[in-house]
């Protein structure tokens, strides 16, 4: 059954995990343990249910962590509990890794979806504090707070991240896209304030507060489905809404000592609130419509060259055969098309500016550049001649049609080997450039646009443009953007400025200045 699908009654993995859950209770000493062990048998599961397309095989794995997390209250044994632990660790590794399958399918980009890929990589977090509380291992810490993480994990860096995932497949905004983030570096932060730093913990809750108050706001502007799923939802993450608030208080006093609320009280009420009202509830919300996901299949052609690129003996005279194909020709300036469609016959003159936050960088960056001679780039701001050379790639080699490589070089090293081809999606023509790399290729499709007689080529926006990285049949997107403006300065001069980001932070500035070789025998018509 794929993921989606409702819970129903026969569902025999729900069940059972809810069959061994009241068996539970009957064998455990300290009720206060069941808080941990209801998200381990129902929550988990259910959560699993909705957002993985269960085969036998994952079905079985997660049978075997809920069959494990039950003996555990039967058998006393040392070296039965150990093994026991380990089986449930093996499950939550085996979900962390389908989460990060998921992500490499898909890259950074969808919060939606990353929310969901990242709770399912936390549970692993949560099996192994659970590993060390079964084990009584020695952390320097105490065996309730080790417990203590272990629930953090299985709530907040699991149930959380995959509700707010299930949320952003009907809800948009710029909000969320702020909110989420914050959600989910907040569960690592307390982690590491409740483990090593108390005042870490009490700015952490404060991340939170923000994230879940906002969440909350959003939840309640949001039309959902259904009535009933909308309150329960609404529901669950008010009561987050309240539970958080003790938690600040109870952070103040790890933090500065002025005690308000005690542990044993953060137990039951925060414990029960957020298993009845936030677990419970919020699970159940999601089981009566299950959102499908937004995430669009991109199925446009990839290189399939890795590694160092053997390029054909044919020389070729511009980057496309007709700029025509991609965008409406009529406005831009003819020297512009004549650029793209004779490269060969224009002289490249380049000054490179890199972000001042980025420079660290370059000292493990450029190396490897210089060494893989691909985004070779320089460092000074110097300007220099790139010189060009468009030559013929095997089209039954690369995969795509009419590829042709753009092989840049500056005094003599090469800086940059492009892959020019084009894909057409929905009727538009997307320029599709491949970068081969070790292993890979990073790929870049760029829609063009026609601005104000100027060219803008941009790997943003609604479609398939977007910087990829493509690793075997993989193809995962990467958090890059970059525009390139191209423009008419004087007769016989083209100015570009190409700029990148990296999420969402700039970090590279190219500005182009582009002349042809001999104007004067050059005829340019509209």
């Amino acid at each position: 059954m794929k993921a989606g699908s409702c819970l129903n009654s026969s569902n025999t993995l729900i069940f059972g995990g809810i069959i061994l859950f009241l068996a539970s209770c009957f064998l455990t000493d300290g009720p206060h343990l069941l808080l941990l062990t209801g998200a381990q048998l129902i929550f988990v599961p259910m959560a699993l249910r909705l957002v993985m397309e269960l085969d036998k095989k994952q079905s079985l794995l997660i049978w075997f962590g809920l069959i494990s997390v039950f003996l555990l209250h039967v058998i006393t044994i040392h070296t039965g509990q150990m093994i026991l632990a380990i089986i449930y660790l093996l499950f939550t590794l085996s979900v962390a890794f389908y989460g990060l399958c998921r992500f490499f399918k898909r890259g950074f980009i969808n919060w939606a979806e990353i929310s969901i890929d990242i709770g399912m990589m936390y549970l692993f977090m949560g099996g192994i504090w659970f590993f060390i509380h079964i084990n009584g291992l020695n952390t320097g810490f105490s065996h309730k707070l080790n417990w203590l993480t272990a629930i953090h994990f299985h709530y907040s860096a699991f149930l959380l991240p995959i509700s707010i995932g299930l949320f952003g497949r009907i809800h948009q905004s710029k909000l969320y896209n702020k909110i989420v983030p914050v959600i989910l570096v907040a569960p690592l932060l307390v982690a590491v304030g409740i483990t090593f730093w108390p005042l870490l913990e009490f700015i952490s809750v404060l991340f939170y507060i923000f994230g879940i108050y906002g969440l909350i706001y959003l939840a309640i502007k949001t039309k959902f489905p259904t009535l009933l799923q909308g309150m329960l939802i609404r529901i669950s993450y008010s009561a987050l809404g309240i539970t958080i608030l003790f938690s600040l208080v109870y952070s103040v006093g790890r933090a500065f000592g002025m005690w308000y609320v005690t542990l044993d009280f953060m137990l039951v009420f925060h414990g029960l609130v957020n298993c009845l009202l936030f677990g419970l509830l919020g699970i159940l919300g999601w089981a009566i419509d299950m959102p499908k996901s937004k995430q669009p299949v991109w199925n446009f052609p990839v290189s399939r060259i890795r590694g160092k690129l053997t390029a054909g003996n044919t020389y070729m005279s511009g980057l496309v055969d007709d700029l025509s194909e991609f965008v409406d020709i009529k406005g831009i300036q003819p020297m512009i098309v004549d650029f793209y469609e004779h490269t060969d016959k224009y002289q490249l003159f380049a000054a490179v500016h890199w972000a001042g936050w980025f420079k660290p960088v370059l000292i493990i960056y450029k190396p490897i550049s210089r060494l893989i001679q691909q985004l070779n780039l320089p460092t000074s701001k110097k300007i220099v001649e790139m010189e060009g050379t468009i030559v013929s790639v095997n089209e039954s080699l690369d995969g795509r049609k009419r590829p042709r490589a753009w092989v840049r070089r500056v005094n003599g090293n090469t800086v940059f080997t492009a892959i020019y081809s084009s894909h057409e999606t929905k009727s538009r023509t997307y320029m599709n450039i491949a970068l081969p790399l070790p292993f890979s290729t990073m790929i870049g499709i760029l829609k063009l646009d026609n601005r104000n007689d100027t060219l803008v080529l941009s790997s943003t926006g609604e479609g398939d443009q977007g910087i990829y990285l493509a690793i075997g049949t993989l193809l995962f997107r990467l958090p890059l953007s970059e525009n390139f403006i191209i423009e008419e300065a004087s007769t016989g001069e083209l100015t570009a400025i190409h700029k990148m980001k990296l999420c969402g932070m700039p970090f590279l500035r190219i500005d182009y200045l582009i002349m042809a070789k001999d104007i004067t025998k050059r005829e340019y018509s509209s």
